[in-house]
């Protein structure tokens, strides 16, 4: 009898145990994956920025070495990150191939432009740095027009910064509910061994000794919620950097590390305090307060 007893105990606490393993390592995992998110927000908004391109439209009449001369010189401007000349003849494939039918045909000419694309460094996309350098090149007589999108510069920036500050509210929200969370299933855990704790402290145990296995076991169980959560990052961000090479997101090893390093001090940090104040609440209880 006393044995099926003692086995009831055992998977009753390790059941106990494997809650708080999986509420921890859920709750650290999508701490971590809004990390990720916060550390790549400005990396995935400066890959949109740069998409933004500025057609310099040519005069017919520009001579080969004026078109040279700019495509070289704008390569080497601070803001720009690539450029491409596209010829009328290219510009003219191009389009025949997107509609699939030859304007040419019916025009009997071509009545496209050369041009040079550039695109920005994310930093140079905004309203303010366009409009100069429209206004610095439409000095040059050969450029007939410079366009690009306005609006969607406009929207971008006005969107970029909505999505920076709701992203730094949310990871504050996570965080606090992480916290309670985890202190939540901490409490539970010590709360099914308070008569224990009593017993302990009736027999003229101290404080600190009662509490070091409690803070020793939840530690134990924080490191392995958050080695589990670790793993569960790697495999999203690994996942994610196959899926967009573009965003190098693997990129910087360094601040990546740093955050596989917070999650997994937070992980211990939390249970370790969580433990604390919830075993220090059950020690300083009354024995009657302990079957309410």
């Amino acid at each position: 009898m006393s044995s099926s007893f003692d086995r009831y105990q055992k998977r009753k606490l390790i059941s106990s145990y494997f809650s708080v393993v999986i509420s921890i390592a859920l709750v650290l995992f999508l701490l971590g994956c809004l990390g990720l998110l916060v550390l790549n927000a400005k990396k995935v908004a400066d890959h949109f920025k740069e998409q933004v391109v500025v057609t310099i439209y040519l005069n017919d009449s520009a001579k080969e070495v004026e078109a040279n001369q700019l495509e070289k010189s704008l390569a080497m401007a601070e803001y720009t990150k690539s450029t491409q000349y596209v010829s009328k003849e290219a510009a003219a494939e191009s389009m025949k191939a997107e509609t699939g039918e030859d304007f040419m045909d019916f025009v009997g000419y071509n009545p496209l432009q050369n041009s040079i694309d550039v695109h920005l460094k994310a930093d140079y996309v905004t309203t303010e740095t366009l409009n100069e350098i429209t206004e610095e090149l439409s000095n040059k007589k050969f450029i007939e027009e410079i366009r690009y999108d306005s609006d969607l510069v406009e929207l971008m920036h006005d969107n970029v910064k909505k999505i920076t500050f709701w992203v730094l509210v949310i990871s504050g929200v996570f965080t606090l509910i992480a916290v309670l969370l985890i202190n939540s299933s901490i409490r539970l855990a010590v709360y099914s061994k308070r008569f224990i704790i009593k017993t302990m402290q009736m027999v003229g145990a101290t404080k600190t000794f009662i509490r070091r296995p409690f803070v020793f076991k939840s530690v134990q169980l924080g490191i392995i919620g958050a080695i589990i959560a670790l793993i569960g990052m790697g495999i999203v961000l690994y996942y994610l950097n196959q899926t967009f090479v573009e965003l190098q997101l693997l990129s910087n090893p360094i601040l990546i590390g740093g955050l596989f390093v917070a999650v997994f001090l937070l992980g211990i940090l939390i249970t370790w305090v969580s433990t604390f104040i919830a075993t220090q609440r059950f020690l300083n209880l009354k024995t009657e307060a302990l079957y309410y």
